[in-house]
Order: C-alpha cells, then sequence, then structure tokens
C-alpha cells in the first residue's frame, strides 16, 4: 500500500508540481490549501508524513506544526519555508518538525527527504518493537520482563518470572535445584534449595488458575524440574 502523504500548501503552482514528483514516485498526497481543514481531517485518520508550508494564509505554520504535533505527537513533519534563515530553521525543528527544505527547491529533493524521514523512523519503530519469543502456550517478552500463557499474562514476582524464564529457554531440560539457585538466584544473600521449591508452586497456581490443565512444569524426583517441549 502506498504511503499517505499530506501537503498543506496555499500555492497551486507549488502543488501541482509537488504532487506529480510525489505520486510518480509511489505516494498517495492529500492536498489541502488552508491549515484549519488539516486539523479536522486528523478525526479521520493520520497520513505517513506531513509537508507542510509555514506561510499559510489562515494559521502561521509553525502553529499548525504544534497543533497537528499535540493531536498526534508522533506525527513526522517536513516544513517549507520561502524564509531560509537559521532561526527559522530552528524553531520548525525545535517544535517538533523532522526536516526543513527552503524555497526555491527541487520536488525530487523534497521526496528524497521524505523518503529518509521515513526509512528513519521505519527503523526506529523495529528497534522498539519487543523480541517476542514463543514457547507453546507461553510467550516470553525478555526486554518487557513479561510471560503471557494462552495469551494473558502472568502476574509474576522477579524470581517467578527469571524462573520460567530459565525453564522455557531450554524446554525438555532438567534443571536441579542448585543449577536453578546459581542461574536464578545467583545474587541473592543466604537463599535454600527450598526456595525452588516454593517458587515452583506458585507458578503452577498462577498457571492453574489460568488454564484449569495441568501445568507444564514437571517434577523430576531427586533430579529437579522441567518444561514439557511443547507445553
Amino acid at each position: 500500500m502506498k504511503p499517505l502523504l499530506w501537503l498543506v500548501e496555499d500555492e497551486p503552482s507549488i502543488a501541482d508540481t509537488l504532487i506529480y514528483t510525489l505520486e510518480s514516485e509511489g505516494f498517495q498526497v492529500r492536498w489541502f490549501e488552508r491549515g484549519e481543514p488539516a486539523l479536522q481531517a486528523l478525526q479521520q485518520g493520520l497520513p505517513a508524513l506531513v509537508i507542510l508550508d509555514v506561510g499559510l494564509p489562515d494559521i502561521n505554520g509553525f502553529e499548525l506544526c504544534r497543533r497537528l504535533l499535540a493531536q498526534a505527537a508522533d506525527l513526522p513533519i517536513l516544513f517549507l519555508t520561502a524564509r531560509s534563515g537559521e532561526l527559522d530553521r530552528l524553531i520548525g525543528l525545535e517544535i517538533g518538525a523532522d526536516d526543513y527544505v527552503a524555497k526555491p527547491f527541487s520536488p525530487r529533493e523534497v521526496s528524497a527527504r521524505v523518503r529518509t524521514i521515513l526509512r528513519r523512523l521505519h527503523k526506529q519503530q523495529r528497534l522498539q518493537q519487543p523480541t517476542l519469543y514463543h514457547f507453546g502456550a507461553f510467550t516470553l517478552d525478555e526486554e518487557g520482563a513479561t510471560i503471557c500463557y494462552h495469551q494473558q499474562p502472568l502476574p509474576l514476582t522477579r524470581y517467578e518470572f527469571l524462573l520460567l524464564k530459565t525453564l522455557l529457554q531450554a524446554p525438555g531440560r532438567v534443571f536441579s535445584r542448585q543449577q536453578l539457585m546459581d542461574i536464578v538466584w545467583a545474587q541473592a544473600e543466604e537463599s535454600l534449595d527450598r526456595t525452588v521449591d516454593t517458587h515452583i508452586k506458585t507458578l503452577r497456581a498462577k498457571l492453574r488458575a489460568m488454564d484449569a490443565a495441568e501445568p507444564p512444569i514437571h517434577t523430576h524426583r531427586g533430579l529437579g524440574y522441567s518444561v514439557s517441549r511443547q507445553p
């Protein structure tokens, strides 16, 4: 699906040229000759990016930028302006714009700037997305320190989370109490082997509260504990 851009520009000749170039390079473009209609259109959905002229007849472009970002804080904005002074560029960037192009400009330069902004944002979004690991009915979000069971988050304490994570990351492997103590309670002072048994018991209780089936945490008498290979 083609990325949707909004162009807020009151000069038809500039708008026509930009629309032609942007659409020929794979974008959809919605054109606004005034700022207020663009604000109202936010209620219908967000574009991928806004190209915004500073010198609009109904509202100052900087003020429009502030009001757009007040409603959609992550909305990417590229300023167009006839004013090339450093102060104006700084104002635009400081109030939240992503880039700034001074007139006269090449439409292809504007298109290239748009692609650069969208590519950078895409990379940032990918980095911010949590890495999830799936183990049968379990989903582990290691960065968020959460584990879901049958798509429901488990209310785990710190050590319950670390204990279950350790078992899940090696399904079928039997961990002795001492191995679990060394991995999970490595930084704790004066912890006892029975601590593992207590936490296994509370984990099983929390799993049963979400699913009546027998929890897939297994006791191996004299050896330790494991989780099923396909829990």
